[in-house]
């Protein structure tokens, strides 16, 4: 191998590894300022409350589906079945 090749090698790796650094830094929310210094774009605080908000939001939902759904008249009129027939059960 001449040294003109291991030279365009060395540089090619190069390139890829600071694409590679790059895409790691991007999926992993790591931005860099003017000055160089590397923080992530969201704070680990942010990042559980934004969890939490989620899972509370899904709380609400199935919340909000088990009250409209108790309320309703086919859920009355399924629970009476369910309970006659319980009731001939115990005959």
């Amino acid at each position: 191998m001449s040294w003109p090749v291991a030279i365009v090698l060395i540089v090619l790796i190069s390139a890829m590894a600071k694409l590679i650094r790059s895409r790691h830094r991007v999926e992993h929310g790591v931005i860099r300022d003017r000055y160089g210094a590397e923080s992530p774009s969201v704070s680990y605080k942010e990042q559980a409350l934004q969890r939490e908000v989620e899972d509370l939001r899904e709380r609400i939902k199935v919340l909000e589906r088990i009250t409209t759904d108790a309320n309703s008249t086919n859920e009355r009129h399924s629970k009476a079945i369910a309970d006659e027939i319980e009731s001939l059960r115990g005959q």
